[in-house]
């Protein structure tokens, strides 16, 4: 079952600040809410192709796949694929915004098995779905803002 959904979010944070952790799968489980472990599976740099096996939770259920990095564009777009069962793409195009970032975040896939439940749902759903973990990037960034004005 094919799903798309499309988002435009503005953070109040630099480019520099928020690619990081769209780049890096091993900081997700710190923002995204359905995240609950991402593992590399290649050494090395950062790089197109790399493979991190990733593990999502819906409700009491874990599901197992593997992300591999598709496009690698510092401070400005990453792009992930997420293999079966969600069959997805997932790509993230950063903008400076008002001395900010606009995400454009672009998430289409195929999804399968007992997964297509969730594709189910509505658009407006999955979209305050996803949204939740710019929700979570935005507090995880403040914090860090914070952090830094104590220790100066």
């Amino acid at each position: 079952m094919w799903r798309r959904v499309v988002l435009d979010v503005h953070l109040d944070h630099p480019p520099s600040r928020v690619y990081p952790y769209f780049a890096d799968p091993g900081r997700w489980p710190e923002f995204a809410p359905a995240v609950d472990s991402r593992r590399p599976l290649d050494s090395g740099p950062l790089q197109v192709g790399n493979r991190w096996a990733g593990v999502d939770r819906i409700g009491p259920f874990r599901i197992r796949f593997t992300d591999v990095l598709e496009v690698l564009e510092p401070e400005r777009r990453v792009v992930w694929h997420s293999t079966s069962p969600w069959n997805s793409r997932v790509e993230y195009a950063l903008t400076p915004d008002a001395g900010g970032t606009r995400i454009h975040a672009d998430y289409g896939g195929d999804v399968a098995d007992w997964l297509r439940l969730v594709a189910l749902l509505p658009t407006f759903v999955l979209a305050r779905i996803l949204l939740r973990d710019f929700t979570g990037l935005r507090r995880v960034l403040d914090a860090e803002d914070r952090a830094r004005t104590r220790q100066t």
